[in-house]
């Protein structure tokens, strides 16, 4: 049974398989594997460049097939919640899926681009202090599906569809929303593939950014295999501390993660995220240690004035001190620029994220889905 079928109850859903799995599938109903082919790449472009979310849509299938497909699958979007608008346009999407679990997911519009950014769990297993969603209980991974069908939302709002070559509207993707992404490996992997995929949704790699808060084994293939943008959320020059700001560093510490990040196949500079908070990590000595811990690697860091959230055991760094910690990282000849707050009257921005899944959940899963096609790591645990 192909991946995606497997997934949660009743009809399988369609958003998130291959090509290949699509066929599989096809077969499965009866189609010969000729025609099941040709009717799967068909479908795979209805899906993924047209967005077509119904199967009456997909008029240059049979009418037959468009019946078969009606009554043994599911192609339909996740509901939408809520929508909330911020003053600086940024706008956040709370999403139902089948389960009656919720994931909110950001498009963040600026001048000459627009970001989605999107989450790959329901929840977090981490625990990072500054972070809000880290407040929450994981409840489970989200499949390539789940993780896909917030692009198509998305796109469906925004009216960009047909999947246009030129004058996107949604043009970047950021895996930075609720959850640790390389802990969902498998899932995430399968749906960013569709995602570069000139045949499906068609975003480049270079407009793709993943962020990791430090999952050391999997950063490696997922440039070899996935190839976009690497984004570290760092928070820490000392051990000592980031052990407590983001605790997956007791299994991966910094020199690791670091090491790791000297790997990373991909010819472009490695983002640091670094959120600054006030008297914990913000002095100069921090900035000085940063600039040595970062020497010998291309890169650039993103210092982020800490988002509030109810309860927040944080302040945001003083912009006096923001600047002076900025300037001893730029004479060191590394971009770093302040992000500017986006969605903070919406808790939409960096680490505000969190849904009703704070309330207390039935079960959970297992942290990590840590299977990888091609090589397959071992498991992990964290």
């Amino acid at each position: 049974m192909p991946r995606s079928a497997e997934t949660g109850k009743g009809k399988p859903y369609l958003v998130g398989m291959s090509r290949a799995e699509l066929a599989h599938w096809l077969e499965m109903l009866g189609e010969s594997p000729q025609a099941a082919w040709l009717r799967a790449r068909q479908l795979f472009h209805w899906l993924y460049a047209r967005g077509a979310s119904t199967p009456a849509a997909m008029t240059s299938l049979p009418k037959d097939l468009r019946r078969v497909i009606e009554e043994n699958a599911d192609v339909a979007r996740p509901g939408i919640v809520a929508e909330q608008t911020a003053a600086d346009g940024t706008r956040k999407w709370l999403l139902r899926l089948r389960d009656g679990k919720e994931v909110e997911t950001v498009f963040i519009p600026e001048d000459d681009r627009a970001a989605l950014c999107v989450s790959t769990q329901v929840g977090c297993s981490l625990s990072c202090k500054f972070c809000h969603t880290g407040t929450m209980r994981l409840a489970r991974n989200l499949t390539a599906g789940e993780i896909l069908a917030q692009i198509l939302v998305v796109r469906d709002v925004l009216g960009d569809w047909p999947s246009p070559r030129e004058g996107r509207r949604l043009t970047n993707v950021v895996i930075m929303g609720m959850g640790e992404p390389l802990l969902n490996y498998r899932e995430v992997a399968a749906a960013f593939r569709i995602v570069i995929d000139g045949e499906g949704i068609g975003i480049s790699r270079r407009r793709i950014t993943l962020s990791t808060s430090g999952v050391v084994p999997r950063i490696e293939p997922w440039g070899r295999e996935l190839g976009t943008g690497l984004a570290i959320s760092l928070h820490a020059v000392r051990d000592d501390l980031r052990d407590e700001l983001v605790p997956i560093n007791r299994k991966w510490p910094i020199a690791e993660l670091l090491d790791a990040c000297r790997r990373y196949p991909v010819r472009r500079p490695v983002t640091f995220e670094y959120v600054m908070l006030r008297g914990v990590n913000d002095s100069d000595a921090d900035a000085r240690e940063l600039v040595r811990l970062l020497r010998g690697l291309a890169a650039k860091v993103n210092l982020i004035p800490f988002n509030s959230w109810p309860g927040a055991p944080f302040r945001c760094s003083t912009p006096e001190r923001i600047r002076s910690f900025a300037s001893i990282v730029e004479a060191a000849g590394y971009p770093s620029p302040v992000r500017s707050p986006r969605g903070r009257d919406i808790l939409a921005a960096c680490g505000q994220l969190k849904t009703a899944l704070a309330r207390p959940v039935p079960t959970a899963v297992p942290p990590a889905d840590a299977a990888v096609r091609e090589p397959s790591p071992a498991p992990l645990s964290v």
